[in-house]
């Protein structure tokens, strides 16, 4: 797998200093977290994307969830349509933060197993996604 790049690279950009904000994808559909996941997953058919950056009541991101994940949730025994993106999140994140270096980030999507990242501001906004590209 490799990084996502969807800005251009400055010809004398060193790979090392890189950082998140530098490679992360705008940030796309945002939805509440007391969304259920019946919708959330009509609001990812209808958007076209596989994730969505989940938001608390104050408007803070406090995670994502994808397409894969909530279809896994949705087609588990204890499942029902009542189920709420805040129950599938637990706590918040994880998250990382535009000046995070990208060799950071991709190690730490690599031991989680993350497929993508919310990038946060200092206050907790999201700002982007950091994604792997298959």
């Amino acid at each position: 797998m490799t990084l996502v790049q969807m800005q251009p690279r400055p010809a004398n950009a060193n790979p090392v200093h890189r950082t998140v904000g530098d490679a992360m994808e705008a940030a796309g559909p945002q939805v509440c977290d007391d969304m259920t996941v019946e919708v959330a997953l009509a609001v990812m058919a209808s958007a076209r994307t596989g994730h969505l950056l989940v938001c608390d009541e104050d408007g803070l991101c406090t995670g994502l969830v994808t397409q894969a994940g909530l279809a896994a949730i949705r087609n588990s025994a204890a499942y029902s349509d009542q189920v709420r993106l805040r129950d599938v999140l637990g706590d918040r994140g994880p998250l990382t933060s535009p000046v995070t270096t990208m060799v950071e980030a991709e190690h730490a999507m690599r031991c989680r197993r993350l497929d993508a990242l919310p990038v946060v501001d200092e206050q907790g906004s999201a700002l982007g996604v950091l994604a792997l590209a298959r």
